[in-house]
């Protein structure tokens, strides 16, 4: 099993924004992964499609992996430089500005994690009867209470609580 690795940094888009992107493709198909950045509505899907890109270049390339067996292994996101700017406020004051940078890094693999797995089959349910549950088993509807009013004998009294001017 090869991976196919590709890198891109010093991305000018911050960190936070990239993880966005980077957490959708996570384990996707390679093809489903180019689809959905195509048609992903955020800025950082175009840096993260043309890293994508690279890596099926790469494994093409330099291992002669066909695309239709590649997937996402991993992709992470980490900080870069931070580029440190200031912007003019009243009274000849400056406050900072962080201009933040990413490193990403994407691996491709060529063997699909399900390929060999079972998948789990979902839990039978059947209609359980009150009688099957035994002698121990109550019904919610037969102890439910009567709600009980609290009754105040000065029926002023919240009115006093609440009144502004009370003392």
């Amino acid at each position: 099993m090869a991976e196919i690795k590709a890198h891109l940094k010093y991305t000018r888009i911050a960190p936070r924004k990239v993880r966005l992107v980077a957490n959708v493709i996570r384990g996707m198909d390679a093809r489903r992964a180019r689809l959905e950045l195509k048609f992903l509505p955020k800025h950082s899907a175009l840096p993260v499609a043309k890293l994508l890109e690279s890596a099926i270049a790469n494994a093409k390339h330099n291992f002669q992996v066909p695309e239709d067996g590649l997937y996402v292994k991993e992709i992470f996101v980490n900080q870069g430089n931070v580029l440190r700017r200031s912007m003019s406020r009243a009274f000849g004051r400056a406050s900072p500005i962080h201009k933040r940078t990413s490193h990403i890094s994407i691996t491709l693999g060529t063997e699909s994690p399900l390929v060999g797995k079972k998948k789990k089959q979902a839990p039978v349910v059947r209609d359980i009867q009150v009688e099957d549950l035994g002698e121990g088993f109550i019904d919610k509807k037969e102890t439910k209470q009567k709600d009980t009013k609290v009754k105040v004998k000065n029926p002023n009294f919240t009115r006093k609580i609440f009144n502004r001017k009370a003392v």
